[in-house]
């Protein structure tokens, strides 16, 4: 049913073979036909720009995709389908080297093997707006009952070549190649293998590689690159004495970073390092752009090298959208997503990793120096953590509604000064001591982010922020919430 098909911060997401089936798959790409056709082919001139279709290697994605194709043919638009599974940021950027009516891609991201998503990538190579999508949701009720899609021959092709050969025009590989950097790579099962190691080999580097192939169940894991799924390249470099360890994401549009002592760098620290080594070592300007969650630390870095800080809702289509229309040098956000002046306003894992090496390869040091001296520079350290409250979701929105009518005013005996409301609700005790609370795009779930200038504030917020809203949950509990409703905090990881 087509009730199913909901389209989150970036695209639909759902589990396969519950509300990810063929049939509400069917739905949701006539729905994007429809907007194609609407759009792209206005007139007898524009009939052939094609569609491209990408996916990516979980269950059925390749299956999902050749349907779609199939689908879409049927309505009379060219389709292009990918040869294999291919990165978000490839298929991406291929919908702007050429004429083309966009992208569909079927994709979970970091998600449960369990998933398989779709979404939507307009001919700008960054992620569909809410306009957009919005345009599409309208037409998910117009596939006509009965519909069968043909058996269509399909025709496919390969975008990979093109793409790494532009990556050759933003980093400078040569410099990479010479600095014979010892570098590890877990593909995490993932889109990026054949990409990154590729890349870094070509260049002259001898990289060693992890879980470089295809499982749709990704090593009975996650395609995620967070600590507890990257115990293997932490070992590795340890093991093997190796100057870093890189990491993506499912669809390779995030990444990970692990320094030479196998400890994980948090996205929130890579974004700092990459702006620092743009402006210092590549002597290019441009604003930044962060999302409402990202590490303020940004901010101060801004403020060292005349930069203007452009904040933005959760969500890297807002960053994309800045990118399209502004000087930006790099935009990013705290769950690992960047991109740079030059490339696609689409987030992109492989030219993230690629960008800290190459600032590795001109610093001449390791990852842990360079990060000691972009503090020392900074003059702070800023200690950030990520919670989640789970609770039923009138109970998760009771709490947002009394949370926004009525906020804290004090936290951890701090006066709150301000309040921003671009994404949820962001309390300041001042620039660089916050938090924000906000519902996830893509899950049943409030979303928490706490920054300041010591672990030992964080905490103090974080502990009074419960109590206050154990309070408040209590009180709703009286009027509609059953007493098992009751949550704690759950801490996702320490930053």
């Amino acid at each position: 049913m087509s009730e199913a098909i909901t389209f989150g911060t970036d695209g639909w997401r759902a589990i396969i073979a519950e509300d990810f089936t063929f049939a509400n798959v069917e739905r949701a790409v006539y729905a994007m036909g429809l907007y194609i056709k609407e759009t792209y082919h206005l007139n007898k001139d524009t009939l052939d720009v094609p569609v491209l279709i990408g996916y990516d290697t979980r269950f059925l994605a390749d299956k999902f995709a050749v349907h779609a194709a199939q689908l879409l043919m049927d309505m009379g638009i060219k389709v292009k389908v990918s040869k294999r599974d291919v990165p978000t940021p490839c298929i991406a950027w291929a919908t702007q080297h050429e004429p083309t009516a966009g992208a569909l891609q079927f994709t979970a991201s970091h998600n449960p093997p369990e998933y398989c998503g779709l979404k939507y990538i307009p001919h700008f190579a960054g992620p569909a707006t809410n306009d957009i999508t919005n345009s599409i949701v309208k037409h998910l009720h117009d596939m006509p009952v009965g519909y069968k899609v043909p058996n269509l021959p399909v025709e496919y092709f390969d975008p990979s070549e093109l793409y790494m050969a532009s990556l050759e025009h933003i980093v400078d590989l040569k410099k990479i190649g010479a600095s014979k950097l010892k570098v590890g790579f877990d593909a995490l099962y993932s889109t990026s293998r054949g990409y990154l190691d590729k890349i870094l080999r070509d260049c002259g580097l001898n990289p060693s590689v992890l879980h470089d192939y295809r499982d749709p169940l990704f090593g009975g894991g996650m395609p995620e690159p967070k600590p507890e799924y990257l115990k293997d390249l932490m070992a590795l470099v340890k093991k093997e004495k190796l100057d870093v360890g890189l990491a993506t994401d499912g669809d390779a549009d995030r990444f990970s970073v692990v320094d030479e002592n196998g400890n994980f760098f948090t996205p929130n620290q890579l974004l700092c390092l990459l702006t620092k080594h743009l402006v210092k070592n590549r002597k290019q300007t441009g604003a930044i752009v962060r999302t409402v969650a990202t590490t303020h630390l940004l901010d101060r870095i801004a403020k060292l090298y005349d930069l203007k800080v452009i904040e933005t809702p959760v969500g890297f289509k807002y960053i994309g959208e800045i990118m399209r229309t502004g000087d930006v040098l790099i935009g990013g956000e705290e769950s690992g997503g960047v991109s740079v002046k030059g490339h696609i306003p689409e987030k992109d894992g492989i030219l993230a990793n690629l960008l800290l090496v190459e600032m590795m390869a001109y610093e001449q040091k390791p990852l842990t120096e360079i990060w000691a001296d972009l503090l020392k520079e900074a003059g702070v350290t800023l200690t950030y953590r990520r919670a989640d409250l789970k609770l039923t979701d009138r109970t998760a929105k009771g709490l947002m509604q009394r949370l926004l009518e009525s906020p804290m005013t004090t936290l951890a005996g701090k006066k709150v000064i301000k309040e921003g409301r671009l994404d949820g609700l962001k309390l300041y005790i001042d620039h660089e001591n916050w938090l924000l609370i906000r519902p996830s795009g893509t899950e049943p779930l409030i979303r928490l982010y706490f920054e300041g200038t010591s672990p030992e504030h964080v905490e103090k917020v974080m502990e009074d922020f419960q109590a206050q809203v154990d309070a408040i949950l209590e009180d709703l509990e009286k009027q509609f919430v059953r007493s098992s409703d009751k949550t704690a905090l759950s801490p996702l990881h320490s930053r």
